[in-house]
Parts: structure tokens; sequence; C-alpha cells
């Protein structure tokens, strides 16, 4: 069983000779070929490459694309903030949709338009090339709430989810149509799986995001499915208080970050959702041993129980010794 048969078996609740390992890498496959994380979020050949010399080089089962928040923002005309060795983001104080009004004339980018839409699915086209059949390919968009913040800006999203919620609902309808056709784009490429980052989904209420974010977070999982390919979700943060409603969305995949309590997570999410470790990154990737992270990982295990996932709970970070990073794969080749 190669590790795209064992990632795209575990997303379908199918037996697997081991846990796959599916650790969210970014900034650290930048520093292994040792490139400016600026150059390799700019050039989709430049992370292809990352993302395939840490497959190699450690026995990672899957490659992404994601990168950064800021691809449909960009094309959406937003001002970016780039810094030489970090990821991107909108500029703060200068948001895209400064005025609710400015929204009625806001144009649908095209993900095949040659923006950095369009870099991302070049990076699915050339993993497909290279990797196809052999490693999962993870594509990736913006959840509701996170593309919302990107586009409106976080602190002004927040007031308006109080102060217009119809603006909200409007905002998020032109969010849902991008990104569907964003991840469309993505699987026409050869994405196996579409990730959806929703980061700022943990920084509302359990109402709010009831009621605002998870209906649309729904849209876009059910028309993913749609298309044939299984989700992963992403919110960073605490999320124990959302774990009931996540677990309506369908989702074949789970990333738990770590402040959310794992054994909460399973049993509200139920079975039928793999879910991937939850160590802290920089506690045990970071600063830890290997031995650490392989026990850390076996409690983890064990509180998950079927359809487990290895990895942390968000990015490993980009200066994590390269023993740790085998750490992973170690552990999972000790459970066949």
């Amino acid at each position: 069983m190669n590790s795209y048969d064992r990632s795209m078996r575990i997303a379908k609740g199918e037996a697997v000779d081991r846990p796959p390992v599916h650790p969210l890498i970014l900034t650290f496959a930048a520093r292994l070929i040792g490139k400016p994380y600026r150059e390799y979020v700019s050039d989709y050949r430049l992370l292809v490459e990352g993302q395939l010399r840490t497959a190699e080089k450690f026995g990672i089962d899957c490659i992404t694309v994601c990168s950064d928040p800021c691809r449909e923002a960009a094309d959406c005309g937003a001002q970016i903030r780039w810094f030489e060795d970090q990821p991107p983001t909108q500029e703060p104080d200068n948001p895209l949709i400064r005025e609710r009004t400015d929204l009625v004339n806001l144009k649908q980018p095209d993900p095949l338009g040659g923006g950095r839409m369009h870099d991302r699915v070049k990076g699915v086209e050339l993993m497909r090339e290279q990797a196809g059949g052999e490693l999962q390919i993870v594509g990736w968009i913006e959840g509701p709430i996170a593309e919302a913040a990107d586009l409106r800006g976080i602190n002004n999203i927040m007031i308006d989810l109080i102060d217009d919620p119809v603006f909200v609902r409007d905002l998020f309808e032109f969010v849902l149509e991008m990104e569907v056709a964003f991840a469309r784009a993505q699987v026409d490429a050869g994405a196996d799986i579409i990730g959806i980052g929703d980061a700022a989904a943990s920084l509302v209420g359990p109402r709010y995001y009831r009621d605002y974010v998870l209906p649309y977070e729904k849209r876009m999982v059910d028309a993913v499915h749609d298309m044939g390919v299984p989700m992963r979700l992403h919110i960073c943060g605490n999320t124990t208080d959302l774990l009931s409603d996540i677990a309506t969305l369908g989702v074949d995949e789970i990333d738990i970050d770590f402040p959310t309590d794992l054994r909460l997570s399973r049993e509200r999410l139920g079975g039928d959702v793999a879910i991937m470790a939850n160590l802290n990154p920089v506690r045990y990737f970071l600063n830890s041993t290997p031995e650490q992270i392989r026990m850390g990982l076996a409690e983890c295990h064990r509180i998950v129980g079927e359809r487990f996932v290895v990895g942390a709970g968000c990015e490993i970070p980009p200066d994590t010794p390269h023993e740790n990073m085998r750490a992973m794969v170690e552990y999972a080749e000790a459970c066949r």
C-alpha cells in the first residue's frame, strides 16, 4: 500500500496498513530547499519542489499547495503585505472592503486568470505530473469567515456579525461562489482532496458559528463532495464549543488544534471522520525529542482509535529538527 492508497483509504473509512502521516508543511518545506518563503509562495515550481523534497526525505504521505491565506484576496484586488521569510497577509489597516457598499462592485476572480489562484492550480498540475497516484495531493481553499476576514478585516467582520448580519451573509455568498470555483479548478487539475482553512471560525462563539459560518462551510463541503473528492477541515485554535456543530459538516478528515480536547473531539465528532493528532507543534516538534513525539502520538492514537492520522495540531515550525520530523513516520511505521 503506497502513500496515495493509504491516504485515500483513511478518508473513506477503509482499512489501512498503518496510519497515514499528514502534517501541515508550509514554511518547513521552503526552509528545506533553502528558499525564502516569499519566493516559495510566489512560484508554484518552488512550492512543489519543497513539498516533494519533504515527502521524499521524511516519508510524508501527502503533499499540499496550502501556503498562505492571501491568494483569493490578492486576485480580488486586496493589498498584500509581503515579508521575506514568512507568510504574506492582507494589509490590516487597508482592507479591500472598507465600506459595506464596496461588496456590490467586487468581481469574482478567475482561478485560471494568471493570478495567485492560478499559481496554486499550476502547483496542483505539477504535483499530479510528478507524484500522481503515489502521494495524496491536497488542494486548498479558504473557509467563509477566514476569507471574509481577509477581504474585510478581522475586526470589521466580527463587528459586522453583530451589526449587519445581512451584509455578512452577502459577503459569505460571494466567498462561497469564489471558493467553490477555486476548488473545482484544483480538482480538475488533479487534487485528490480539498482542504478548507477557516481559522477565524474559532474566534466566534457557538451561536454565531452555528447561525452564520456553519451553513456556508456545509455548502462548501457538499459542493466539493459533489466533485467526487473528500474534504479536510483545518480550524486553528480552540474549537471545543463548536465540535457538535462541526460534526454535522460531513468532512472526511479533520485537523484538531492543540488547545482542543482530543478525547472530546472523538466523542462529539463520532467515528466517521479521520482525526489528526493534535500535538502542540512548538512544544513537541520544535522543542522536544523524537521519543517524546512518539509517546505523544501514541497517546493521541489511543484516544482517537480508528481513523487516526499522524501529524500535529497546526503547522510544523520551520526550524523543527529533522530527527523530530522522522519521528512521525517512525511512529506510523511501528503501527504496521
